[in-house]
């Protein structure tokens, strides 16, 4: 679950990590009063969408005086911002931050993060702050140092001393001082959140050598909000594909892609090699759609009726083979959302599994046209004579 910035930086402040001084807008006719409250000009008003490229997509805008502030904050409300992440579609929004401008002597890089391939919680630290990380990793990868942490020993002063003293020139004494401290902090908050990342970026040295967080992004994981309430209860539906949300809360792992093949799947590896069929056949998965080893007839209707309400899919293939989903309930859910709402595209059905044969014979039996793919292969050809 992602946090907007805002939220992100409320949780900073909670950990002592500086950060600038800003209000949250959702009204125009607010900037003015608001602009009031800070210190400057200058003022920064930020579009809060959970998508990174903000700045070159024009959701931050720097502001001299408060006319410019409204003027911005009019701007971006209800507007949608496209950015690199986003894609053509954009995002709404719905929110902006405004904060005061800050003197920024120097822009450092500092985030938290799970490294998968060493099975251990690492920070990363670099003195190319402000810019992509990934950017920095394929022209500069010497201005990065990262710093793994043991979960038994947790975070150590040596491990900051580490990241500082890798920087070529070093800030003040008290810059320093700062530094050590904030790492300190930004790992607290990640263990205690059950954070799967924690970005500052920027982390700022100002002119007096205090350490601001100017930008943060914050994910919590998804199987740790069950003990995360009060994060949990942040989270913003209006960020996420409505059909993301609907199939959330009918337990349903659905993500929205920009195909024309919805697939419905029992199981992550197979939807994976279920996506490989559907790539082979020249045609782009519509979705990826795991309805998991004990999925109810109902979930299946759900599952089925969620693809059909995206308007681009061409066709549908359902690929399960049972085990714990038994095939004659999978059928029995198609039928049922048939039913329900019309499906007025073809139907590509693969079944292999527990009560493989019961499943087949209801869907024979049934009014449903439908192609039956004997293996995977044969769905690839199935698939691909749809979209030629």
């Amino acid at each position: 679950m992602k946090l907007h910035e805002y939220q992100a930086k409320a949780l900073l402040k909670k950990y002592d990590i500086p950060v600038p001084e800003g209000v949250v807008i959702t009204d125009p006719d607010q900037a003015v009063e608001k602009a009031s409250l800070l210190k400057g000009p200058p003022w920064v008003i930020k579009a809060q969408v959970h998508s990174g490229g903000r700045g070159k997509g024009g959701g931050v805008i720097l502001a001299s005086s408060r006319r410019e502030v409204k003027e911005a904050v009019e701007g971006l409300l209800g507007k949608r911002l496209v950015t690199k992440q986003t894609g053509e579609k954009g995002c709404i929004v719905n929110q902006v931050l405004l904060e005061q401008g800050i003197d920024i002597a120097n822009e450092l890089y500092l985030a938290m993060l799970v490294d998968r391939s060493q099975g251990a919680p690492a920070m990363v630290f670099s003195a190319a702050g402000g810019m992509e990380i990934e950017e920095v990793a394929e022209k500069t990868p010497q201005l990065i140092t990262k710093q793994y942490i043991h979960p038994e020993s947790g975070w150590m002063p040596y491990m900051a001393r580490n990241l500082i003293y890798s920087m070529e020139r070093l800030p003040s004494k008290e810059a320093i001082k700062n530094l050590t401290a904030v790492t300190k902090r930004l790992y607290d908050l990640f263990i205690e959140n059950d954070c799967s990342l924690a970005e500052i970026n920027p982390l700022v040295i100002t002119g007096s050598g205090q350490v601001m967080a100017l930008d943060a992004k914050i994910t919590i994981d998804d199987n740790a909000l069950f003990r995360q309430k009060g994060l949990a209860a942040l989270y913003d539906k209006r960020e996420k594909d409505p059909l993301e949300v609907i199939a959330e809360d009918h337990n349903l792992n659905y993500i929205h892609l920009d195909g024309n093949i919805g697939a419905m799947v029992n199981g992550a590896g197979l939807a994976m090699a279920t996506m490989d069929v559907i790539k082979s056949a020249g045609a782009e998965p519509a979705n990826f759609l795991d309805v998991g080893g004990g999925a109810s007839e109902e979930m299946i209707t759900r599952a089925l009726e969620i693809i059909l309400m995206d308007k681009r899919v061409k066709a549908i293939l359902i690929n399960i083979f049972g085990g714990i989903l038994r095939c004659d309930v999978l059928a029995r859910g198609v039928l049922e959302a048939a039913r329900k709402t019309e499906i007025a595209v073809p139907l590509i059905v693969r079944l292999e599994g527990t009560n493989v044969d019961e499943g087949r014979r209801i869907l024979e039996s049934s009014e449903l046209k439908f192609l039956v793919a004997k293996d995977l292969g044969h769905a690839a050809e199935l698939v691909a004579g749809q979209v030629s």
